[in-house]
């Protein structure tokens, strides 16, 4: 049987519209040929998810992401289909975790495993979690740098401000002549250093020779060390005799009339005896005084007036021829 030409155009069109359904599903991550079953995850933010994101369990593409939608009345909540191949199982428990699948920010949902022993079903809603995004992993990764430099320049404004009350107007001058000093004394080692140069150069000959005279003095003691040991058992042998002669008791017995002493001017500085009141008491002195006073008044008169002490009578007898 002949077959007509319209047959085969419209046989030939079915065959690449399905084709075309099946490429488009696939390309999608849709098996037509394998069942599969449909969760949903409730999320505040999906940040940048997309239908067709790959669906991943243990880094393993097991699916895609569906439908994504508002949940009406529910202040901007979104619910996400997602779409796993049936021969995977999947616990009760499990999370749903929007993450980024790569480097330039695109998304993908993994599915986290949970520990129950009940599989979910077709259906049901998986609790739903969300990486940090770029921004947020940045921040958190920030602050901690962000307070440490915040307090790093509190530290050094306090700094700056201890170090301007320390190196005031006052202390820069006392530095400035601080180095001055040290620049002086730096001048003056190297005048000294230099000095000390041109003496040596001048006076090589004399050092040269008082070294020369230095290391035969050396050379004499070291040959006449039993001569200088003689020497010193020598004087070992008189600090001896010294020490076994009576000069121990000389010196205690002059210390006794040291003390005797003492206590006989004691007794004068305190007007003790006849001594004492000569020394303390001055009426004696004053008396004294008075006496020579009185007597070289007399003197005095004896010289001007004999007449009155000496009574001179004359005797003379006549004269005759």
């Amino acid at each position: 049987m002949k077959i007509k030409k319209e047959v085969k155009i419209g046989i030939v069109t079915t065959i690449a519209i399905a084709c075309f359904i099946f490429g488009f599903n696939f390309l999608k991550g849709k098996n037509l040929f394998s069942s599969q079953r449909e969760f949903f995850a409730v999320y505040n933010d999906i940040d940048g998810l997309v239908e067709a994101n790959p669906l991943l369990i243990n880094g393993n593409r097991v699916g895609m992401v569906g439908k994504i939608k508002f949940i009406p009345d529910s202040k901007g909540q979104i619910v996400v289909s997602l779409i796993v191949q049936d021969e995977i199982p999947i616990p009760f428990n499990s999370v749903a975790k929007v993450v980024s699948s790569d480097i330039l920010g695109s998304k993908a949902i993994t599915i986290l495993l949970g520990s129950s022993q009940s599989e979910a079903k077709t259906g049901d809603t998986l609790m739903s979690s969300q990486e940090d995004n770029l921004k947020q992993a940045v921040n958190k990764t920030i602050a901690p740098l962000q307070i440490k430099a915040q307090a790093l320049l509190g530290s050094l404004d306090s700094l700056m401000i201890a170090f301007k009350q320390v190196f005031n107007e006052n202390t820069q001058k006392n530095l400035s002549k601080s180095f001055e000093s040290i620049k002086d004394a730096i001048a003056s080692l190297e005048t000294t250093s230099f000095r000390l140069d041109t003496l040596v150069r001048t006076e090589k000959v004399k050092i040269s020779s008082i070294l020369t005279k230095i290391n035969k003095i050396a050379t004499t003691l070291a040959d006449n060390s039993d001569k200088l040991g003689n020497v010193i058992s020598n004087f070992s042998n008189i600090s001896d005799s010294i020490a076994k002669s009576n000069l121990t008791s000389a010196i205690n017995n002059a210390d006794v009339a040291l003390k005797q002493a003492s206590d006989i001017f004691s007794k004068i500085n305190r007007g003790e005896g006849t001594m004492g009141m000569l020394v303390n008491n001055d009426s004696l002195y004053k008396k004294l005084d008075k006496t020579v006073e009185d007597l070289d008044k007399l003197m005095k008169d004896v010289r001007i007036n004999p007449n009155r002490y000496i009574n001179i009578r004359n005797k003379r007898k006549p004269y005759k021829d």
